[in-house]
């Protein structure tokens, strides 16, 4: 039987700005055991009068030593998000729990071919595997399909961009919903099966295939994966409720 988890009180170590909603938080957390790309960890709040309140987020990178990275999209009337995001400051703790998951995890001991697809704020998670390949030297063949509303909603944009050109073996094609960069071939859309059939693999080379975001958009790429060919036990979901 696992060991349960344990909180642990981590302090805020760094803050970077990624897209006007969205940042990436340092967190220095003393006896971090380490975790996989995927997983993600429970962060608490204590108000003052002792109301409590905790929110799941995932990790966004391999450890460094005793820190951990957490991308956090604020949320409009949030209890957890806005504090992270507005409110935190440097030293401040908070309390975190995990890591959590075993399931929607990537391996770097793997080697069949990886799709990725992220809608919104799902990119976090498929970042960590992206960044734990090429920290391992991984020659798993992997390709991201991103999904946003605009160019400024691309989280980590300057470094997907980078990577996509350095790290060998990396594809990263994006879908727009509302508005595309200039000279963008194409109309914005939904992700649908033109995408996904595109910029994913063949189902014959048997690739893993993880799709992160919203509800309803994971269900639509889950079905439209299905309908290509590939099968359930290949295709890894997790999913978050709409944020309006």
């Amino acid at each position: 039987m696992a060991a349960p988890l344990t909180w642990r009180v981590a302090r805020l170590a760094e803050r970077r700005v990624e897209t006007p909603t969205a940042q990436t938080l340092v967190l220095e957390v003393p006896g971090w055991p380490g975790h996989l790309p995927g997983q993600h960890v429970d962060v608490r709040l204590t108000a003052p009068d002792g109301y409590q309140a905790a929110r799941s987020y995932s990790l966004a990178g391999p450890a460094e030593g005793e820190r951990i990275s957490l991308t956090v999209q604020t949320v409009p009337d949030g209890e957890v998000s806005p504090y992270l995001t507005e409110v935190w400051a440097s030293g401040d703790p908070v309390e975190v729990r995990g890591p959590v998951g075993g399931w929607f995890v990537w391996r770097t001991d793997e080697t069949a071919p990886v799709l990725l697809v992220a809608g919104g704020s799902g990119v976090v998670p498929l970042m960590a595997m992206v960044r734990a390949r090429r920290a391992a030297g991984s020659r798993a063949p992997f390709r991201l399909v991103y999904s946003v509303r605009t160019p400024d909603d691309v989280i980590y944009a300057d470094e997907l961009r980078r990577r996509a050109r350095d790290d060998q073996g990396l594809d990263v094609a994006y879908v727009y919903t509302r508005a595309a960069p200039e000279g963008w071939r194409g109309e914005p859309h939904r992700i649908g099966l033109a995408d996904v059939n595109t910029h994913g693999w063949p189902p014959d080379l048997e690739p893993l295939c993880y799709v992160c975001g919203p509800t309803g958009f994971v269900e639509t790429v889950a079905d439209l994966l299905v309908g290509l060919g590939h099968p359930t036990r290949r295709i890894r979901t997790e999913r978050f409720g709409p944020t309006g």
